[in-house]
């Protein structure tokens, strides 16, 4: 099973998106275009717009509207990505420099800015306000997200609900705007169109879990960044709440988070050791991607009142690529 066989229904339409994404210029700044030239040659998965595209393709497959709102999606997510690593200090993403390794914080922050405006301007070209509409809601659901993170950044006392809620926010809600905009866009009824949106939802939980069990159990080649980043960051994900559950008296997790401000970079990184340790020689991984899996079947039940054929067949084979994924 591999990503070009799960979009092979879409796959040259996302060539169609690349050309969208190809096209983002400034006016005036080579400066500017030199740094989103940059950034989107990164490349990715590409799922979140090839979720639209396929969610799309159950009906009246428009593209007119689909591929500008594909595109913005994508656009979206680098955005974030860019504006994430620029608040992290991140220095490598997808095994490359970072924009703000290259040009710095500033730059990086202008440059995340840049894409949110053009990205909003592909959604406006989907000629959809109902589409636009759930562009800006999920765009300030994210941002909802993201200053919930930095508000807890080190804060142990931190629920298993609030985790899936902050995940919700910062990863499955451009998953659900990917397939729900996709149903809308291409014509589907209501009821199915919510299906979708449901679906990306789950899969989106099912992602970041999988994500987050990956940044204990990868390697920094396989995952393109450092090892354990989250963690450094003060971010609590599902592994490391197992921790703090199973080893409540004491676990690298408690001693990092309570003394961090007075921590070396090596003494933190020998915490983020013993952590993983943790995690790979006891069930943590294990409970954590059968976690994952009941996401991942909830996303395929919600496809159920959708037409069966190839289409759904592949937005479920994408279920179980996501949790077999090692990078």
């Amino acid at each position: 099973m591999s990503l070009r066989s799960i979009y092979q229904a879409v796959e040259a339409d996302l060539g169609g998106v690349e050309e969208l994404l190809l096209s983002v210029r400034s006016e005036g700044s080579a400066w500017l275009d030199e740094m989103v030239a940059y950034s989107l040659q990164s490349g990715g998965k590409r799922i979140r717009p090839a979720l639209t595209l396929l969610a799309g393709k159950f009906y009246q497959y428009r593209l007119e509207g689909l591929l500008p709102m594909a595109a913005a999606i994508e656009l979206m997510h680098t955005a974030t990505l860019i504006h994430d690593d620029a608040i992290d200090k991140s220095a490598v993403r997808r095994a490359k420099s970072t924009v703000y390794c290259v040009w710095g914080e500033a730059k990086a922050i202008l440059l995340g800015d840049f894409l949110f405006a053009r990205a909003g301007g592909m959604a406006t070209d989907t000629r959809s306000l109902a589409a636009v509409r759930l562009f800006t809601e999920t765009l300030a659901t994210i941002s909802t997200g993201e200053v919930n993170q930095s508000f807890s950044a080190f804060n142990l006392e931190q629920t298993r609900t609030q985790y899936i809620e902050r995940i919700a926010r910062k990863t499955a809600s451009l998953f659900a705007l990917s397939t729900e905009s996709g149903g809308l866009l291409g014509g589907a009824p209501p009821a199915q169109t919510r299906a979708l949106r449901d679906y990306g939802y789950n899969l989106g939980i099912a992602f970041q879990i999988t994500d987050d069990i990956l940044d204990f159990t990868s390697n920094e080649r396989q995952l393109g960044k450092p090892i354990g980043s989250d963690l450094m960051q003060g971010t609590l994900t599902l592994p490391s709440m197992m921790i703090l559950e199973r080893y409540p008296e004491d676990n690298p997790i408690k001693r990092l988070f309570e003394n961090h401000a007075h921590l070396s970079e090596l003494e933190v990184q020998s915490y983020v050791k013993q952590a993983r340790e943790i995690i790979n020689r006891s069930q943590i991984a294990r409970d954590c991607r059968k976690a994952a899996s009941e996401y991942s079947r909830n996303a395929c039940n919600c496809l159920k009142t959708l037409p069966p054929g190839a289409i759904r067949g592949a937005l479920e084979e994408l279920c179980s690529f996501i949790l077999a994924r090692r990078k």
